[in-house]
């Protein structure tokens, strides 16, 4: 299953098949008792997506075999065992892809011409994923970094590991000579490479970079790199050989630190708008502005979902549909991932999108943005 969503990647998926490309979405579940059922619930969603291809006209029988084929291969990939909050299969004439989401999505399947990306985008941008490079004077190791947990990514050249004879980093922590490790041309020249393939991480997936390791290492890596001198420091040594926990439980209050004053910032930002005229706040006025491009700044409770349905030029929340006649209710689709929505055209728009704590928003209920004019 994939997890890290590069603009490249992105884009790949978002380009036009052959119809019919199918996106079967699913909500999936950390821990029991609800997580028991998720394969149920998947293996009915994919059997949903085969029967959607039986009834089309549109397709014929060998690519309706074809693509078949490709969604019971995605089916064998899915890994349940680390299920996060979402799920998300993509399969089309000669591919398939499946996506674990940190997000909770809409149970949907989707036949079109392109993928669902939405949901993806929206999982992605609220997860705000990060790099953590662990350094020491003969390993350097890359963590990826995500809302609860880092995991060790094994690509790009990492971990880099290099030779060093007669090296004891314990015995020179003890005797207090750590440092001269990191002024040998030998050690400078190993932290110009790990700057060199961190530089190829942050150009294919562009994101916030922590590294960690001894002072001295981190005083050199500035001294001699050149992509990584943006990065936040984090002093703690021994993470390079560290385990994933051990390297959370080092990030964690930097990055705790860091949302609580994103959130501050993102709050004083939507209360200047108020006085400028050029807040908005629901669903309906944020959608009408987002497809018009006039939002700056998003800002999204991390947990707000909300159903709707379309009436026209705006949209009604599901409890006052539930108001309408029958007939009426049924003459409009209703819309379960319309937050995702908004997300991936704001960011399309240029937008910059926060999610923040429940209830931060306060009387905003769930959502808010500042506008561009």
């Amino acid at each position: 299953m994939e997890h890290v969503l590069s603009p490249a990647t992105l884009a790949e998926l978002r380009r036009p098949r052959p119809y019919p490309a199918v996106s079967v979405l699913t909500p999936t579940h950390r821990r029991d008792p609800y997580k028991t059922q998720d394969q149920v619930r998947l293996r009915n969603a994919v059997a949903e997506a085969k029967r959607q291809l039986e009834a089309d006209p549109a397709v014929g029988r060998e690519r309706r075999a074809e693509v078949s084929r490709h969604l019971d291969q995605a089916l064998s990939e899915v890994d349940l065992t680390h299920a996060e909050d979402g799920l998300a299969i993509f399969a089309a004439s000669g591919e398939h892809h499946v996506w674990s989401l940190a997000r909770s999505v809409p149970e949907r399947v989707v036949l079109s011409d392109t993928f669902l990306t939405r949901n993806l985008v929206s999982a992605h941008t609220a997860e705000r994923p990060f790099w953590v490079l662990s350094l020491s004077a003969d390993r350097a190791t890359l963590w990826n970094g995500g809302t609860d947990r880092v995991v060790e990514q094994r690509a790009d050249g990492f971990p880099l590991t290099r030779r060093v004879e007669n090296f004891d980093p314990e015995r020179q922590e003890r005797i207090g000579d750590l440092p001269s490790a990191f002024r040998e041309e030998r050690t400078r020249q190993f932290l110009r490479e790990i700057d060199t393939a961190m530089s190829t991480v942050l150009r294919e997936h562009p994101r916030p970079l922590y590294v960690t390791g001894p002072p001295a290492a981190l005083a050199l890596l500035d001294e001699v790199g050149g992509a990584t001198k943006g990065a936040a420091h984090v002093p703690h040594g021994g993470l390079a050989h560290g385990t994933p926990e051990s390297v959370w439980q080092a990030i964690r209050p930097v990055i705790e630190a860091e949302a609580r004053r994103d959130t501050d910032a993102v709050t004083r930002a939507l209360e200047t708008a108020r006085g400028r005229r050029e807040f908005a706040a629901g669903v309906d006025e944020l959608w009408q502005s987002a497809r018009d491009g006039r939002v700056r700044l998003l800002a999204v409770e991390e947990n707000y979902r909300v159903t709707v349905s379309e009436a026209g030029e705006h949209l009604i929340l599901a409890e006052s549909a539930g108001l309408d006649s029958r007939e009426s209710r049924e003459s409009r689709e209703s819309r379960e991932d319309i937050v995702d929505e908004i997300v991936e055209q704001c960011l399309e728009t240029g937008a910059d999108v926060r999610f923040v704590p429940d209830g931060a928003l306060g009387e905003a209920e769930g959502i808010a943005g500042v506008l561009r004019y």
